[in-house]
């Protein structure tokens, strides 16, 4: 297992040492470690929890309901975990459902020809994400 120290876990996260320092206080995230000079030691899982915390945040989480969020969380089975996943999967793809709605008028109003043309100029993989969404949603091809 690889472990990491504060300066090095702040440059893969892409958040500061001080921020690492600030959510270890609160007890967000805890060292895995101590290296042989004394420097906190983080691993992987670490590095993920992290990445959690800052989705969160992004989605207007407060950190206590982080905190408490995060215990909930390492205190399930893995059968749970597995149950909490595919719970957040499917909310995200509600989300991408809603926001193929709000594109639909948009790409309807284009017709067939600048639909097209607009197709080419995105990644094969957006379009092939747009297209699977909407045979998700039961729609017919836009492509």
């Amino acid at each position: 297992m690889r472990l990491y120290r504060i300066g090095e876990l702040a440059k893969l996260a892409q958040i500061s040492s001080r921020t690492i320092d600030y959510y270890t206080s609160l007890g967000l995230i805890e060292p895995s470690g101590r290296s042989e000079k004394n420097y906190r030691l983080y691993g992987n899982e670490t590095l993920q929890r992290l990445e959690r915390i800052e989705q969160m945040k992004k989605d207007k989480y407060t950190l206590d309901e982080i905190k408490s969020s995060l215990d909930n969380w390492s205190k399930v089975t893995p059968d749970e975990q597995i149950t909490l996943k595919l719970t957040e999967i499917q909310q995200h793809l509600s989300q991408l459902e809603r926001e193929v709605k709000e594109l639909e008028p948009v790409i309807k109003q284009l017709g067939p020809r600048k639909a097209g043309r607009l197709y080419t100029r995105i990644m094969p993989q957006t379009a092939a994400c747009i297209e699977a969404l909407m045979l998700l949603m039961n729609k017919s091809s836009l492509m």
